[in-house]
């Protein structure tokens, strides 16, 4: 496509700031989401800061962008993929989330420098469409029902059930279907957050009238958190600092393992998103990231931003598809707005307002984005398999021995160290692919000899 402004163009002050808050549209509420998913789900474990987690993406890209030579226009934002491993690291306090994330960035930096050495070839062998495809879905499957939960407020209703919530959830779910697919083109790249404004809208309506005709079950939303606050400015808890406060005394070696159990296996999950995200936008902006900055940079620059992002706002980061809609949107591929929006990301974390409304934002309207989301993320690893024959016994058994112990929820355990459904089923697919993998080179040459 013809680009309106090319990587290294400057667009104006003004219309550079246009673009930039464009793409913070796009990216905020995921970047914010993830951090409230894992305080809803972990049981009280612990409580991370989505204004840090927004710093930190900021702070993360700023370091993606120096490392890839500042030719590759991408935002990294927190990824969903980890909230399974992030909810599991809560049993360790913020010193487990900070050694998890560091973990995970240190599977894309060896990646990275493996590639320097060996080339890239290795990478779609171990790990084809047939191996990424049904472990991505899994990982939406095995999400299905922490969102259900969340719709139906299962942490407060006293029978585990709440129609007003259920409604507001439903509402929420279908303005993000129809902002996503009958928008604007502005309103297609923020399907969640207009989602999100009108279940919180329909909340809001649904808590007067509770209020009003005293219905306590009908006051979906506690506004506490704008009340009292008493600042403009706010602090993020920055994850780093609140584990240096807490002590790193549950972190043991039986911790670490566990850890690595943990990330280390989605870790590889995610540089397949990696590859695709920037295979899609050198076709964008015809320009083969792939080989300039090249993909062992790439890569190193997500590790050192999940590592430095995750330090600071708890959540390992990755690039950002709505970002790479933004450019193909508008056809602006500056890098200063990719820089822009990563400033405006740490300004906006300080200020206070806008925390303490993410706070009052009720679990059932985040149950209801997550219907899309955690679909969108099942779905995403299903097109992968599309162009895998699955007419042939071997791709479709391969594809079934990820899906049924996953979706099973079959774990395996080794002494203290737990690794997840998800990381399990990985190991299993791998394994079932290289087995049936075995001869296939000689079978191909006897049948050419023939």
């Amino acid at each position: 496509m013809k680009l309106t402004y090319d990587i290294h163009e400057k667009p104006t002050f003004g219309k550079n700031l246009v673009f930039a808050i464009q793409q913070l549209l796009a990216i905020i509420a995921a970047t914010l989401l993830v951090p409230t998913l894992v305080n809803g789900l972990n049981g009280g474990a612990l409580t991370m800061d989505p204004p840090a987690a927004l710093f930190g993406a900021g702070v993360g890209t700023i370091c993606y962008v120096l490392i890839t030579r500042r030719k590759s226009p991408v935002f990294l934002g927190s990824s969903f993929i980890f909230i399974s491993p992030l909810i599991g690291a809560c049993a360790y306090g913020f010193g487990g989330i900070v050694i998890g994330s560091l973990i995970a960035g240190l599977v894309y930096v060896i990646i990275s420098v493996v590639m320097m050495l060996v080339g890239t070839a290795w990478v779609n062998k171990l790990l084809p469409p047939v191996i990424i495809g049904p472990t991505v879905a899994l990982i939406g499957f095995s999400l299905c029902g922490s969102a259900v939960n969340n719709i139906q407020n299962t942490a407060v209703s006293p029978d585990n059930y709440n129609l007003w919530f259920i409604l507001t959830a439903i509402v929420t779910f279908f303005a993000t279907v129809l902002a996503s697919v009958k928008g604007s083109k502005m309103l297609r790249l923020i399907p969640f957050i207009v989602g999100i404004a009108a279940g919180y809208v329909f909340g809001s309506i649904l808590t007067l009238i509770g209020t009003l005709a005293d219905i306590p079950s009908m006051q979906v939303i506690n506004y506490s958190a704008l009340t009292t606050m008493d600042s403009i400015i706010h602090v993020p808890q920055f994850t780093i600092v609140e584990a240096i406060k807490e002590g790193f005394a549950k972190i043991d070696g039986t911790a670490i393992a566990s850890l690595f159990g943990l990330f280390a296996p989605v870790g590889f999950v995610v540089l397949a998103e990696h590859i695709g995200d920037h295979k899609n936008l050198s076709t964008i902006i015809d320009r083969d990231l792939i080989t300039d900055p090249g993909l062992d940079k790439t890569v190193m620059g997500d590790g050192v931003g999940t590592i430095v992002g995750a330090a600071l706002g708890g959540c390992p980061n990755t690039t950002y598809g709505e970002c790479v809609g933004c450019v193909a949107i508008t056809g602006n591929a500056s890098i200063y707005t990719i820089c822009t929006t990563a400033i405006l990301s740490i300004l906006l974390s300080f200020f206070n307002p806008f925390v303490q409304f993410v706070n009052t934002i009720p679990v059932c309207v985040i149950g209801g984005i997550c219907i899309a989301l955690y679909g969108f993320i099942a779905v995403s690893g299903l097109k992968m398999i599309q162009k895998v024959d699955l007419n042939d016994n071997r791709y479709l058994l391969v594809v079934a021995s990820i899906l049924v112990p996953g979706i099973g929820g079959l774990t395996l355990k080794f002494g203290p160290i737990t690794l997840t459904n998800v990381a399990t089923a990985m190991i299993i697919g791998i394994v079932t692919n290289a087995i049936l993998s075995i001869g296939e080179k000689k079978n191909a040459e006897a049948g050419e000899n023939e």
